[in-house]
């Protein structure tokens, strides 16, 4: 029996070392010392011997298992060693190998414009605010001067959420000034830039959101003058000194006297084309003197305080600044587009 063992010994751990994968390990395992394995059938045998040989055989079999334990844990650890040293291998990063190039995005054509326009104002005492773009039409018509039966709060107009009307998109951010007259100490210096609905046809100018920059001041002795000489500033600024304007008489509920600022069309010098319609200018913002209704449902004092406001289109701003034809090319996010600018 003694003889027996041995050569399992022998025979075992000459097995274990040569295998080259942990299943093979796995199954000499399960031959030499597993319930129906070579070293168990060995034990089988006790019975035949003698009370003093069975300790003695008994101590053998225990150090014969111990040691081919041992022998597949040991080989277990070189071989794992040895797949992970070849995995790592053959996962190696060659950092000599020269980098591939990442396209790396840049500011919006638009929101470059934004930001000059914010620095503009910035710089001459504004104050930037944003606020809700679903709004009460008390905010974005009634204490604007906007009574029922204006044609901008007709529903083939305007977004609105509710059936009575009470609430809706936004059409305009002016709604911005009256919350910055209820809320803030005079005098006001601010503009207010954001996203607008509107139920407007999509065309080479127009697009049913856009985004508007409304401006405002509120002041004892504010005149038309000085929306003038501000509003000019901010076109040179943005399309550099020279640039053409005109100022034209218009309307709008919540100034009084109104106008609208033109510039001459980038396109094609004022001589009439597509962009403008051929018109030779492009219209831009409009703005006025604040209604004295506006300013009294305020809580303002339309005696001692006066004011001037304005609206401008960013997208007609940016089409002016980059020379861009059609507005739709600003929202269809085309690579090929952006990567221009």
């Amino acid at each position: 029996m003694k003889e027996l063992m041995q050569s399992l010994r022998e025979a075992s751990i000459k097995a274990i070392n040569e295998s080259d994968n942990p299943e093979s390990i796995e199954a000499l395992r399960v031959k030499y010392l597993g319930k129906k394995g070579e070293l168990t059938a060995i034990l089988r045998q006790m019975g035949k011997l003698t009370p003093e040989e069975r300790p003695v055989m008994g101590q053998l079999a225990n150090q014969l298992r111990e040691e081919i334990e041992q022998a597949i844990d040991l080989r277990k650890t070189i071989l794992s060693k040895a797949i992970l040293e070849k995995q790592l291998e053959s996962e190696a990063v060659d950092v000599t190998l020269p980098g591939r190039e990442q396209p790396v995005g840049h500011k919006h054509p638009m929101y470059n414009v934004l930001d000059q326009i914010k620095d503009i104002f910035i710089g001459m005492g504004f104050e930037i605010v944003d606020g809700p773009e679903v709004e009460l039409a008390d905010y974005n018509f009634t204490k604007l001067n906007i009574d029922e039966g204006h044609p901008s709060r007709d529903w083939t107009d305007t977004f609105y959420f509710t059936e009575d009307g009470r609430i809706l998109l936004r059409t305009q951010t002016s709604p911005m000034q009256v919350h910055a007259m209820e809320t803030r100490s005079l005098p006001i210096r601010m503009i207010a830039p954001g996203r607008v609905y509107r139920k407007d046809e999509v065309d080479a100018t127009h697009s049913p959101m856009f985004h508007q920059i409304e401006g405002m001041v509120i002041d004892k002795g504010v005149t038309m003058a000085d929306l003038k000489a501000t509003l000019n500033l901010v076109v040179e600024k943005i399309y550099g000194k020279g640039t053409v304007t005109r100022f034209r008489p218009h309307h709008f509920p919540f100034t009084e006297p109104s106008c609208e600022l033109d510039i001459q069309c980038h396109k094609c010098g004022g001589k009439g084309c597509p962009t403008c319609k051929g018109e030779g200018w492009i219209e831009v913002l409009g703005a006025g003197m604040v209604h004295p209704k506006v300013l009294s449902g305020c809580g303002i004092d339309p005696d001692v305080y006066s004011g001037w406001a304005f609206g401008m289109g960013l997208e007609r701003l940016a089409m002016g600044e980059y020379k861009i034809t059609d507005l739709r090319l600003i929202f269809e996010n085309d690579v090929r587009f952006l990567e221009q600018f």
